[in-house]
């Protein structure tokens, strides 16, 4: 199912992804060992800037048949790269696609887990998203920001971790990611 919203040509370009998106990386970012403990069977889980489904699958994986994945990009081309691999990997009833908005959020679901990659430099209104991402976490949801550590820099990402703070978010701790600065954080209200 693909979920329609105001599509503007922002973020990576599907033509570059190829570029980080492939087995390789598994040496540096192996999605099921970064997310092993943060996705539970039968969560609802958040993948914004998914791109082609890099995290995705095995998010799904780790959240089972009673879970699901909110897969969203600005990009079409990415998300329908994500369908044929969610196919070929048998996750594809898991996973809902949803072309994006620059200007809104649009999730009308309230997740247990949201993944933000490499994506939250990309956004112009750092505030508002981290607002809404904050509405749609569900109480003790848990929030993994990771961002490249060549091209946020730490004050920036500093800035970004007292947005989410100031949307209603508390840093639990800073988690390893190569390459990346990583902070996982949780919802504070009920």
């Amino acid at each position: 199912m693909v979920k329609k919203g105001i599509l503007e040509d922002v973020g990576c370009p599907w033509w570059i992804c190829w570029s980080f998106d492939n087995p390789l990386r598994r040496l540096v970012h192996n999605p099921y060992q970064m997310l092993k403990d943060l996705v539970d069977p039968g969560n609802t889980c958040l993948d914004l800037g998914c791109g082609e489904g890099y995290f995705t699958i095995d998010m799904a994986r780790l959240a089972g048949p009673a879970g699901r994945v909110i897969a969203v990009d600005l990009q079409e081309h990415m998300l329908k790269v994500l369908r044929r691999r969610a196919v070929r990997a048998g996750v594809s009833d898991s996973i809902e696609t949803v072309v994006g908005s620059p200007k809104a959020l649009d999730i009308d679901t309230r997740v247990d887990f949201v993944l933000a990659f490499w994506m939250l430099h990309e956004v112009p209104d750092k505030d508002r998203l981290l607002r809404e991402i904050a509405a749609a976490m569900k109480p003790g949801a848990r929030f993994l920001l990771v961002e490249p550590k060549w091209h946020v820099s730490r004050e920036s990402f500093a800035l970004s971790l007292e947005q989410a703070e100031a949307a209603g978010l508390i840093r639990v701790e800073d988690r390893p990611a190569r390459l990346s600065m990583a902070t996982l954080l949780t919802k504070t209200d009920i």
